[in-house]
């Protein structure tokens, strides 16, 4: 735990001088036309009109330029080479030993599924993992290409996709860990069932949670939120830039699967090489942020914001998601790498100001992977690499000191510092609660098999003992719907806050969704759900990528520097449908102000009073009585894009509400579902 050292006190706005009648900056920016080639120090590919360039990056940390290869459009690797782990067999056997028990595994596996017993598909799944299991422990190196086999013989998935889930330099060696060191006939079991198809398994209920012993000092009687300073701040979220260097202007915008703007995919019906839909410079609906598009939001902030010349935000928070979406074959240690030097480089050049990054699922390799310590011998520390370099390249930039990066190292890229206003910053790396991190499911009656929240619990103690406010980041949101984080890590993240909230906790901030959302928190696992129990406010920032079917965005909070809540929100957007009519040669795309949130839901709060849970308590309550504030809602969530589905229902109002009011993923999954993400057409269950 470890304070940042920066002596200078940034120009401070007073609450009189900022009011929510005026925006901080200019409404709107058009960036200009060509690319900033000062952005990088030289290129394997200049910018032009036409298409991407190709900085040469180099990186300080490893000391490597990265080959041009890499990102090239045109040569896309389709195979990780990186280094594959296995746990250890529990004996050496021969190969026609091996030879025999693959056989056999196979054998009793097909007699399972194929079977007319009155087994439930659950019974019947999980004794098909305990049929892996045996592979898993005697020749776990076998058990990738089993997989495989048994996917494409049973039709799970298309061959190629069985590949792309179960190959061993995709997802099958780290399914082999799971096999090998999960409750398969148990509660992990059931888990990985479901996970596989909810046709498998039912998702399991949320596991009772026995807090006794689990706080170091119960929460003080007297516990208040100190009072507003009246200075004000500002501070930008940024998240989910998701920079795809590999961008091909021109090529499939429309593709029928996988990444668009790709030289590599192409729509459905047309012959290779035939466009449908050719892709703007700038960025399309289906596709990741290309350097065009991600240098124009960087360029845009300081006017939007009103941080140019000698001012500045006084710190970033970025939220995750560096990486593209590739899929599994096409993404490396290395690529993550150049994803990390990249897009920090960048955002130290444009915003400076401390920025204070969290890992996203898609920062590591493989995607959305991450093994606790605990896993035996090097299992444990296999993306160490990855900790190692983001603490680096953090440090190097000047955003944290030594005593933070060690910290890093050790806590999963998760970090704990006190910056320069006086305000804890608390990182998590929340691919411990992410579904998709199946690592996750090895003794999944754990809430906290990696630590991290025991991380956090210690350092919200030591903030309450030293009278700190704290803000805390991560990436996967711990509620909304509940279709993205695993219940039992959620429901102890809910505690704590409760514990630790209004008094220490500030805010907490997420990304992940792409879209702009808040969840509330409340006393009491939020059994009673009104102002007087709404205790702190998770905000969801707006992504900078497009994917999918949303428009780029960015926010920036007004914060006081003695309370550290937020007073005033401002978010823009950069409309995507108007990226293939822009005349690239004269115009870049334009940034304009979406709206402020004190604004756009007006309840009659007060100026003096912040944007905390009590006034997002007060705009769902206005919600229940007026649907035109829950479209409004509905809009913004998908940054103002034409292809947001409307939400004019009853049934819609009252999931989004319900959402809204749903810190974990045990609350979010008793909402109504189907209404969760704008990015496609509400699907609700039929009834």
């Amino acid at each position: 735990m470890a304070a940042l050292a920066v002596p200078i006190l940034l120009p401070a706005l007073t609450a009189t001088q900022q009011t929510s009648a005026t925006i901080p900056g200019i409404s709107a920016y058009t960036v200009t036309a060509g690319f900033p080639t000062s952005a990088f120090p030289s290129y394997w590919e200049a910018p032009v009109e036409t298409q991407e360039p190709q900085p040469a990056l180099h990186d300080p940390v490893l000391n490597i330029t990265f080959p041009l290869n890499l990102t090239n459009p045109d040569t896309i690797p389709t195979v990780d080479t990186d280094p594959i782990y296995y746990p250890q067999p529990l004996a050496n056997i021969s190969n026609s030993s091996t030879a025999t028990l693959l056989q056999t595994a196979f054998t009793n596996i097909t007699g399972i599924i194929e079977s007319n017993t009155t087994a439930s598909n659950c019974t019947k799944c999980m004794a098909a993992l305990n049929v892996g299991k045996t592979v898993a422990q005697y020749a776990p190196e076998s058990v990738p290409d089993l997989l495989v086999k048994l996917c494409e013989t049973f039709k799970f998935s298309s061959n190629a996709t069985c590949v792309d889930d179960y190959a061993a330099s995709n997802f099958g060696a780290i399914w082999t860990q799971v096999l090998a060191f999960a409750n398969v006939t148990g509660l992990d079991g059931q888990y990985i069932c479901n996970d596989l198809s909810s046709t498998f398994c039912p998702a399991p209920k949320t596991s009772p949670l026995n807090v006794t012993g689990l706080f170091p000092k119960p929460k003080p009687k007297d516990a208040s939120v100190p009072k507003a300073s009246g200075e004000r701040v500002k501070v930008l979220h940024l998240s989910d830039f998701h920079l795809d260097p590999r961008y091909s202007a021109a090529s499939e915008a429309n593709c029928s699967s996988g990444l668009c703007c790709r030289t590599n995919v192409h729509a459905t019906g047309v012959a290779v090489g035939q466009v449908t839909l050719p892709a703007p410079l700038y960025g399309s609906f289906k596709c990741d942020t290309p350097y065009y598009l991600g240098l124009a939001a960087l360029q845009a902030i300081a006017p939007l914001t009103g941080t140019h010349g000698n001012s500045s935000v006084a710190w970033t928070i970025y939220t995750g998601d560096l990486v593209s979406h590739d899929t599994q074959n096409q993404l490396s240690r290395a690529y993550t790498e150049y994803a990390e030097v990249s897009v920090y480089d960048l955002f130290k050049e444009y915003i400076g100001s401390p920025v204070f990054p969290v890992l996203g699922n898609h920062d590591s390799n493989p995607e959305a992977i991450d093994a606790p310590h605990s896993l035996p011998g090097p299992l444990g520390q296999q993306f160490s690499w990855n900790y190692d370099h983001v603490a680096s390249l953090w440090q190097q930039n000047g955003w944290i000191n030594s005593s933070t990066a060690s910290e890093a190292r050790l806590h999963y890229g998760a970090y704990s510092v006190l910056n320069q206003y006086g305000l804890r910053i608390i990182t998590l790396n929340t691919d411990f609660w992410y579904r998709s991190n199946f690592l996750n499911y090895i003794n999944t009656s754990n809430p906290d098999v990696s630590g991290m929240l025991n991380f956090l619990i210690l350092e919200l103690q030591a903030a309450e003992d030293a009278k700190e406010r704290v803000w805390i980041l991560g990436h996967v949101l711990a509620g909304w719907d509940g279709s993205n984080p695993l219940p039992n890590p959620t429901n102890l993240f809910y505690q704590i806050v409760d514990r630790y909230s209004p008094h220490v906790i500030a805010n907490i901030f997420f990304g992940h969704t792409h879209e702009d959302q808040v969840m509330i928190y409340y006393t009491n696992n939020g059994t009673v759900q009104t102002s007087e129990n709404a205790l702190t406010l998770g905000w969801i920032g707006p992504s900078v990528t497009p994917l999918t079917n949303l428009n780029s965005g960015f926010r920036m909070y007004e914060v006081d520097t003695g309370s550290f809540e937020i007073y005033e929100a401002y978010t823009w957007f950069s409309n995507v449908s108007s990226f293939p009519d822009l005349n690239v040669s004269k115009t870049g795309p334009t940034y304009q102000i979406e709206y402020s949130t004190r604004e756009a839901y007006n309840v009659s709060w007060p100026e003096a009073s912040p944007l905390d849970a009590k006034y997002w308590q007060a705009v769902t309550e206005a919600m229940e009585n007026d649907i035109g504030l829950v479209e409004k809602f509905n809009t913004f969530q998908g940054k103002s894009s034409v292809l947001t589905p409307n939400c004019t229902s009853e049934a819609c109002a009252q999931a989004k509400i319900c959402y809204m009011r749903s810190g974990s993923a045990a609350l979010g999954r008793q909402c109504p579902q189907g209404y969760g993400s704008v990015q496609s057409a509400f699907d609700p269950p039929s009834t």
